[in-house]
């Protein structure tokens, strides 16, 4: 499980996107207001999201993965260097977007996340120890990525007013993350978070904006591996 919350400034113009909803009555074609609001819920997706992951050892200490996360579908590889306890993995991750987290308490009017599409890439680095036996492990990193997510529909609005609803969003992002695992043999709880400053930019339906400001994800699994 995995979650992802908007603090300070975004969090902010988040609720300032959703205190305009009452007075909607179609999609609102020029307002900086919401379509801050609509870049943020599109492209940073705040909410709980199921999260799961699988790796394999493709071997000369190179390792890929595959992540679903309730937003999108990631393949990633990466290469280590082991010496004792600690290890030092660079990678290069791509990711496809599919659909949002449309969860009614995190969704917006006239951005409909069904519709979202995109991709992105990232470069993560890690330093890693590990235990006798393995019964402790910790983790700190750093991760540097893009982004680019895509709404385009066509929305039905009293009193029947058709309107096509389009978002661009470009998201650039820069953090670190630290992780915590505890357990025996092949299985471990993991705790991990990660905190990272984005810089949003894009336009909703006729208004160019830019967000920016701290994001925070933790997130929580059961770890198995053999």
């Amino acid at each position: 499980m995995s979650a992802s919350f908007v603090p300070a400034a975004l969090g902010t113009e988040l609720n300032a996107a959703r205190a305009e909803t009452g007075k909607l009555t179609s999609a609102p074609l020029d307002d900086p207001t919401y379509a801050k609001g609509a870049l943020i819920s599109a492209a940073l997706a705040p909410g709980l999201a199921p999260y799961i992951s699988a790796r394999v050892g493709i071997g000369a200490q190179f390792e890929a993965g595959a992540t679903y996360s309730g937003r999108a579908a990631r393949i990633d590889v990466r290469r280590s260097w082991n010496r004792d306890a600690l290890s030092l993995s660079v990678g290069a991750g791509f990711s496809y977007i599919f659909y949002g987290n449309g969860g009614d308490a995190n969704a917006l009017p006239y951005v409909d996340l069904d519709s979202i599409h995109g991709y992105g890439a990232d470069v993560p680095v890690l330093v890693g120890w590990q235990s006798g036996a393995r019964l402790f492990m910790a983790w700190a990193g750093a991760r540097a990525g893009w982004e680019n997510a895509t709404i385009s529909a066509l929305s039905s609005t009293p009193p029947a007013i058709n309107t096509q609803v389009e978002l661009t969003a470009t998201r650039f992002y820069v953090g670190g993350l630290l992780g915590i695992a505890a357990g025996f043999r092949h299985v471990h709880v993991a705790l991990e978070l990660d905190a990272s400053y984005q810089t949003v930019s894009g336009t909703y339906i006729s208004a160019p904006v830019t967000v920016s400001g701290l994001t925070l994800a933790p997130g929580a699994a059961l770890w198995v591996d053999f």
